[in-house]
C-alpha cells in the first residue's frame, strides 16, 4: 500500500512539475551528431594527436572490461563503459554504476536512470541520438558506497580518453562525486550548481544526481534551472 500511494504521490508531482517548471519542450529540434571522425585540436602536440587518432571507444571498453587495476574489479558482473553517440552534443557524466548497471553492462538503466532520460528530452536531448552517458567509475562499488580516490584515479585515466575521442559540445556532470571531479571543485552541489565551468576547453554543468532528485523532489526545481542553462549554452555554440 506504502508503495502504491507513493507512485500515486510521484505521478501528482510530475503533473504539478510540468505545469509549474515546463518539462517537456517539444517544439525544438533535435541536433543530429555528424558521423565525421573527430580530429585532435591543433594545440595537442604530435605524440597525444595521434594516441587519439589510433583509440577508439571499442579498443577503451575493451581495456575497461580487462581492467584489473582496482578492487572494484573483483565482484563487478560487467563493466559499464558507457552508451551513446559517438560524436555527442552533450556527455553526461555520473558516479558510478549501480545494481541494474552492473547486471546489464549499460549507464543509467535503473529508475534513476529513466528520471534521467526525462531530463534530457526536456531540452531535447536523447541517449539514442545526441548524447554519451557514462561514469567516473566503470564498474559498481559494493553496495554502492562512494568510489574511493585510488579507484576513481585508476578509473579516470579510461574517461578523459573517452572525453578526448567523444569531444562532446559541452558536459553535463550529475552528482557531488562526477561534478568534483571534472570541475575540480569540493564544494557540494548546492554550492557549484548555477553557473559554466570549463574542463578542456568544454564548458560544464553541473547538477543533482538524478536518484537524489527521486529521493528528495524539493530539488526539482533547481535542476530544471541547471538544464535550461545547459540548453542556452548549447544554442549559443551549435
Amino acid at each position: 500500500m506504502r508503495k502504491v500511494i507513493n507512485d500515486l504521490w510521484n505521478i501528482v508531482e510530475d503533473y504539478r512539475q510540468l505545469k509549474s517548471h515546463g518539462y517537456r519542450c517539444d517544439n525544438r529540434e533535435y541536433y543530429i551528431p555528424e558521423k565525421t571522425a573527430n580530429v585532435p585540436d591543433q594545440s595537442m602536440d604530435n605524440e597525444s594527436a595521434s594516441d587519439v587518432k589510433s583509440d577508439s571507444f571499442e579498443k577503451i571498453a575493451k581495456e575497461i572490461s580487462e581492467c584489473k587495476n582496482c578492487r572494484l574489479c573483483n565482484d563487478r558482473k560487467n563493466s559499464v563503459p558507457g552508451t551513446g553517440v559517438l560524436n555527442p552534443l552533450v556527455m553526461v557524466i555520473g558516479e558510478g554504476p549501480g545494481a541494474e548497471e552492473d547486471s546489464q553492462g549499460l549507464p543509467f538503466v535503473g529508475a534513476a536512470g529513466q528520471y534521467l532520460d526525462k531530463w534530457l528530452n526536456a531540452i531535447s536531448l536523447d541517449r539514442a541520438t545526441n548524447c554519451f552517458i557514462g561514469n567516473i567509475v566503470k564498474c559498481r562499488p559494493p553496495g554502492n558506497r562512494d568510489p574511493q580516490f585510488d579507484e576513481i584515479e585508476q578509473c579516470v585515466v579510461f574517461l578523459k580518453r573517452q572525453i578526448a575521442l567523444l569531444k562532446p559540445k559541452a558536459i553535463l556532470t550529475v552528482g557531488r562525486i562526477a561534478s568534483a571531479i571534472i570541475t575540480s571543485q569540493e564544494n557540494g552541489i548546492g554550492k557549484l550548481r548555477g553557473r559554466i565551468y570549463n574542463y578542456e576547453g568544454i564548458p560544464v554543468v553541473v547538477t543533482y544526481h538524478p536518484s537524489a532528485v527521486l529521493r528528495d523532489r524539493s530539488y526539482r526545481a533547481a535542476v530544471w534551472d541547471d538544464l535550461k542553462i545547459l540548453r542556452k549554452k548549447l544554442d549559443e555554440i551549435t
